[in-house]
């Protein structure tokens, strides 16, 4: 026995010198590259240096998101000073709390050197451990908002927020992997969020505790509240799509579905199956192609389709697909398959988004059928038919339909346009001349720019269908084949009104419908941390009520006791209060200056201007680039000039042509606010930031933000200018200040002094930040 216990005690004096043998699992300052002496700029600048190297939309190596992960992490732990002093001296970041994670790390390579192990145990704790299914669905906050809420308007996304050390992540997951990957072959999104590394996202969708499952659609976040099985998940997945994508189609209503091409200017889709409700795969299908196809379903085992099998010759046995454009009487397209996959259909469809003749409804329609050439290998024409509504003009339409179905290639479309109804752009092109009036035209045009500059040609008689006229159109395109010199005019088109565009009520309509809907879900589903602002408000408001009553009781009574004034000396004492408040009100907001006094921030007297900034003083700086510095200026003054009697209040300026980075690096402590681009993105050098504002407490570190006001009339009216003879004495001296340039640059600063009293009053919102940058 006594050598046995003298081997345990033994054994127990080496756990701590195995464990600080043992080597770090998680090194920020090797992540990071730096040293343990390193400044925050330092680890600033090699935290961007790697996060510009490693960004996963840049990196297409397998292993870049980890790694970028890992440099998040590292950077999230250096650039906090408590953090870093806690890894410094207990190599972990987070607070002690019992047993630590030090000691724990230390136990569990203790107990790997005699091969116990959490995996022994089947519990995938570790963070390193855990499954490698989910790791392809990882989201971080950047990649969320710039992709995966866009990609949400044409897929839905189901997320899950996990978490370690979560019994119930692990209770869910063999259901979770199964969905996932049922509904990503199906064209659902799919994303994981770790709550641990990535608690900002976590907090942005309103996850509280782990697991949490939600959906995404339209940007719209939904809440999963009931058990996690299939049938469940598959069950909201397809709530979240709308109602109306599929139409149910019987002998009664096919041709009229398939006629409405004309008032919807899509293609039609049929899907003609033996299953008696519509397939999750044709619903995400008719979601990701409603802005091009409308979608019908066919139960061909119901009565009542008999006649429209027959018509098309349907095969019931075989899931079958057709596609119906101009001509209802047989489909432009037909697939087959036993079973419909997606990445079939997906290919089925996209050769067939569009009519063999599309008309023009909006510029994004114009945009994606007659697109910019790029190169004169990739010329792209486009035919427009300029025509009129109703019968006097369907002779000229069918003849134009029929030569394009005979003439369409990869580099010719063929497209028309109501004239009516897009006026501007049919008198561009036909400069309203007479034999055009009343009559259909041809146009064959090439676009230029996305400005809206075109060449075209047009026909030099009106479109009326005969042979002769296919004949000249023939020969036209043929000589474009070789000389694209022959579209010798140029012009500048406006852009495309957008005919379907549902009307503002009507949309006014359903943005409350989707607010109640919001506010129903938040109430019946929301956990209480969720409701608790909502609660606190609530309260607050009824305890202001019944104490207001209270109040007025009490002194109401009190009046009746009290003998009244007389009524000179009540006038006179409210005469002498109401000056008193008045010039009290007045002289904290009177300027003592008759200028403003605006001095330029730069690196030489940053820290006394913000850095080592008194306690309840705020520096309000003025971004400007050198060409917009007069104007901006000038601007600036006249808004803040009315705080200038404030002793707290400092005012700056900033060239944005010598400190754009550090700008950039502020901003992103406001994305969730004032949706700031990824600076990551190719235009990182080309975003116009003349014309913010931020207000800046070098004390409490934080900075509200003022975004400039877009005007969208630059060449407006002489608004800003005193009178007419002194803008043309201004402009016989060839030094005019009221240009359209300066008018639109000043109107950047529009309402700039709503802001200040906001800023003044402290409602504004706040964005904080670790430490101020070096202005480097």
């Amino acid at each position: 026995m006594e050598p046995r216990r003298a081997g345990c005690v033994l054994l127990l004096l080496l756990l701590p010198a195995l464990g600080a043998a043992a080597p770090g699992e998680f090194d920020p300052y090797r992540v990071l590259g730096v040293g343990r002496s390193s400044s925050q700029a330092d680890i600033k600048k090699a935290y961007k240096r790697l996060a510009r190297e490693w960004h996963p939309d840049k990196n297409k190596d397998p292993g870049a998101e980890d790694k970028f992960i890992q440099i998040s992490k590292a950077y999230e732990i250096l650039s906090n000073e408590e953090k870093r002093a806690n890894f410094d001296r207990y190599g972990d970041a987070g607070e002690s709390q019992g047993f630590s994670q030090q000691q724990h790390r230390q136990f569990h390579r203790f107990h790997d050197g005699f091969y116990f192990d959490e995996s022994f145990f089947h519990f995938p704790f570790n963070s390193e451990r855990r499954d490698t299914s989910d790791e392809k669905y990882l989201l971080h906050f950047s990649h969320y908002i710039n992709e995966i809420v866009p990609d949400s308007f044409k897929k839905p996304y189901l997320i899950k927020i996990t978490s370690d050390w979560c019994f119930s992540c692990i209770h869910i997951e063999p259901v979770w992997k199964e969905v996932a990957q049922e509904l990503e072959a199906l064209g659902a999104g799919i994303g994981v969020v770790h709550a641990g590394y990535e608690r900002r996202l976590a907090h942005h969708l309103g996850a509280h505790s782990t697991p949490t499952l939600l959906g995404l659609i339209n940007g719209k976040i939904t809440f999963f509240h009931n058990a996690v099985v299939r049938e469940n998940l598959r069950q909201f997945v397809e709530n979240l799509l709308p109602g109306n994508l599929v139409e149910k189609i019987t002998d009664k209503n096919y041709i009229r579905f398939l006629s409405d091409w004309r008032k919807d200017n899509k293609p039609h889709v049929l899907l003609f199956d033996h299953m008696p409700v519509v397939p999750l795969l044709y619903k995400l299908t008719a979601f990701a192609y409603r802005d091009y196809l409308s979608f019908g379903y066919v139960y061909v085992g119901l009565r009542g389709t008999e006649e429209l099998s027959s018509q098309y010759n349907i095969n019931v046995y075989t899931p079958t697909m057709m596609v119906f454009k101009e001509h209802i009487d047989r489909p432009a397209d037909v697939v087959q398959a036993r079973e419909m996959k997606k990445q079939l259909i997906d290919d089925f469809l996209s050769q067939n988004k569009f009519l063999m003749v599309a008309r023009l409804t909006s510029q994004r329609l114009f945009q994606e059928l007659c697109p910019v050439k790029k190169s004169h290998r990739q010329r792209k024409h486009c035919v427009v038919l300029l025509t009129g509504e109703g019968e006097k003009f369907a002779e000229a339409f069918e003849a134009f339909l029929t030569f394009a179905v005979a003439n369409t290639k990869d580099t010719l479309k063929f497209v028309h346009i109501y004239s009516d109804r897009q006026p501007e752009f049919a008198d561009a092109l036909l400069m309203d001349e007479e034999k055009y009036r009343g009559r259909s035209a041809v146009v064959i045009l090439e676009r230029r720019n996305n400005a809206g500059k075109i060449a075209y040609k047009a026909l030099e008689e009106a479109w009326q269908g005969s042979k002769e006229d296919n004949f000249i159109l023939l020969d036209l395109l043929d000589q474009l084949r070789t000389d694209p010199g022959l579209l010798s005019s140029e012009t500048v088109v406006a852009d495309l009104n957008d005919e379907l565009a549902p009307m503002f009520l009507i949309r006014w309509f359903y943005s409350t419908l989707d607010y109640i809907s919001d506010c129903w879900d938040s109430l019946f589903h929301s956990n209480w941390r969720e409701m608790m602002p909502l609660l606190s408000l609530l309260f607050s408001a009824l305890f202001i009520l019944f104490g207001t009553v209270i109040v007025q009781a009490f002194s109401d009574s009190s009046d009746t006791r009290d003998s009244p004034p007389s009524g000179k000396e009540e006038t006179t004492a409210k005469t002498e209060k109401s000056d008193a408040s008045f010039s009290k009100e007045s002289n904290s907001r009177i300027p003592k200056k008759s200028f403003v006094e605006v001095t330029e921030l730069t690196d030489i007297n940053y820290t006394s201007n913000l850095v080592r900034l008194r306690p309840g003083h705020m520096n309000v700086v003025l971004i400007l680039s050198n060409s917009t510095k007069t104007p901006l200026l000038q601007k600036f003054a006249l808004e803040v000039y009315t705080f200038t009697g404030s002793s707290s209040l400092h005012f700056s300026f900033l060239s944005l042509d010598k400190y754009r980075e550090w700008l950039e690096y502020l901003l992103e402590f406001a994305q969730d606010a004032a949706p700031i681009p990824n600076q990551y993105d190719k235009h990182f050098l080309e975003r116009d930031y003349t014309g913010y504002v931020l207000a800046l407490n070098g004390h409490k570190k934080y900075f509200c933000l003022f975004k400039p006001h877009r005007s969208g009339d630059e060449g407006g009216t002489l608004g800003s200018c005193e009178d007419y003879d002194a803008l043309q004495h201004a402009e016989a001296r060839g030094k005019s200040s009221c240009s359209p340039g300066s008018r639109s640059i000043k109107n950047k600063l529009h309402k700039l002094s709503f802001w200040m009293e906001r800023l003044l009053e402290g409602s504004l919102q706040r964005f904080y930040i670790p430490s101020w940058p070096a202005l480097d």
